[in-house]
């Protein structure tokens, strides 16, 4: 039995370019600790710690070239931890 792997190559030039992004985000989560938006404080950070999130899972742990069950598993996953976290809000607001 030989299982069959698909070879992907990255280049460096968008490595770098994901790097920058992340660097970029890094400073936007950065800037957003210095302002005081009451309750939208916390949202507008995990909101760019998820883009965050995103960006790393699927280059550079290579999520996107994975097959469609791993990143539908992903994503369920993902969706299962906002549904948490509105009911932890939910439950704050109150």
């Amino acid at each position: 039995m030989s299982e069959e792997h698909s070879t992907h190559v990255v280049s460096y030039k968008f490595n770098i370019i994901i790097w920058l992004d992340l660097l970029i985000f890094t400073l936007i989560t950065i800037e957003i600790a210095q302002f005081d938006l009451l309750a939208l404080t916390v949202i507008v950070a995990l909101i760019v710690a998820s883009i965050k999130t995103f960006l790393v899972g699927s280059y550079f742990m290579h999520l996107k070239f994975e097959n469609q069950f791993l990143q539908r598993t992903v994503v369920g996953v993902a969706l299962l931890f906002v549904a948490v976290l509105i009911l932890l809000f939910s439950d704050y607001l109150v």
